[in-house]
């Protein structure tokens, strides 16, 4: 693992305290809602959110949830790499072989599996869109309490809206130095035209004063 993981490398930190606060406020969002599978995005790439994502899953694992961690940004796949995973198998082949049960890895974290991205599709949102992709969810949803689909970045393709659509919930990542208002602004209406359930954002590269992560 990665030093990206601080909910790992340093639990007692602000920073992995944020990701616990952020880990109670989605409970209480699913309270009349049951929040099985969850979907982050960015509104652009290199904003974050996969790196925000790992460290969610980690502290939910850490509160004695099973969670399965889902690569399906296949257009730049990093999961793998933080958790120092083999990508041989993943989610495309899963959706390849939905008879079959998905090959899921361990993260090193009790509690915590993940199921990387598997090699790149030619046309990776023919694949999230196809009927396969449904049954992948649906099995992954009945081997664990929580499913986290790491997405691409909602503005620049496809693939994200069509996945918020088929999950309980969405977070979008917003990072302070990076995001641009009007990129945010973009990805918020798309996420809203698809009528996917955007619970709130995620703020990251805020100053230690801020409030970092919110739902």
């Amino acid at each position: 693992m990665t030093a990206k993981l601080i909910t790992v490398a340093d639990p007692r930190s602000a920073e992995a305290e944020a990701y616990r606060r952020l880990r109670t406020n989605l409970e209480f969002t699913s309270l009349d809602h049951p929040l099985r599978t969850l979907l982050i995005t960015s509104a652009g790439p290199g904003e974050g959110k996969s790196t925000a994502l790992a460290n969610l899953a980690v502290s939910i694992a850490q509160a004695g949830r099973s969670v399965i961690l889902v690569d399906s940004d296949l257009r730049r796949p990093s999961l793998h790499d933080v958790f120092g995973l083999d990508n041989e198998e993943g989610l495309t082949t899963a959706v390849a072989r939905p008879a079959e049960q998905p090959a899921l890895q361990d993260s090193g974290v009790s509690g915590l599996s993940v199921l990387t991205s598997g090699p790149l599709p030619d046309i990776p949102a023919d694949l999230i869109a196809s009927p396969a992709m449904d049954a992948v969810i649906a099995q992954l949803s009945e081997r664990a309490d929580i499913v986290l689909f790491d997405a691409p970045p909602v503005v620049t393709v496809s693939d994200a809206a069509v996945l918020a659509s088929r999950v309980d919930g969405v977070l979008l990542v917003v990072n302070a130095g990076r995001t641009r208002r009007e990129y945010a602004q973009r990805a918020k209406a798309l996420l809203e035209k698809v009528h996917a359930r955007l619970l709130g954002a995620v703020l990251i590269n805020a100053p230690r004063d801020a409030a970092l992560l919110q739902a």
